[in-house]
């Protein structure tokens, strides 16, 4: 009878971390959507919203003369360009999957994603977004993509 409760005691505790894991699995996800919706919106104080106050934002690409890069940009540069985005533009950034990872305040997403432009693919990549949560509320403290124009045929067979 002792080993009966003992084991379904560890069930219940099992279950019960693992419905902690999944909604701020769930709060993270959020986080990242908000994030992109803004994006979409041209609508600088929705990303804000999402984004830690010291955020790092970096992009990697290949150049057309094979040199590999890596780009640098503040929040401020960020969140301007969001809010000068011309209302005929749309963007669309498809997050192909996730991964996430958490330890206590701290997560890490990786999404594979494709882009288009005004409904056009422009390119495709991976999104690595690191996350704190502040009291509660998880905030992107760090986001590098890296972008390509081909070899995008892991992600969709659209183009």
């Amino acid at each position: 009878m002792h080993r009966i409760i003992t084991a379904l005691l560890v069930l219940v505790i099992t279950t019960t971390i693992k419905a902690q894991e999944t909604s701020e699995e769930k709060a993270i996800k959020l986080t990242i959507e908000t994030f992109f919706k803004g994006l979409q919106q041209g609508d600088s104080a929705i990303v804000s919203s999402t984004l830690n106050k010291t955020i790092k934002l970096q992009t990697t690409y290949t150049n057309k003369k094979g040199k590999r890069k890596l780009v640098t940009e503040t929040k401020e540069q960020l969140l301007k360009g969001i809010a000068n985005k011309k209302p005929e533009h749309t963007y669309l950034e498809k997050l192909m999957s996730w991964e996430i990872k958490i330890d206590g305040n701290l997560a890490s997403v990786w999404t594979p994603y494709e882009f288009y432009l005004n409904g056009k693919f422009s390119h495709c990549g991976a999104n690595s977004f690191q996350l704190f949560n502040n009291d509660g509320g998880w905030e992107i403290i760090y986001l590098v993509d890296m972008r390509r124009r081909s070899s995008c045929e892991a992600y969709s067979d659209e183009k």
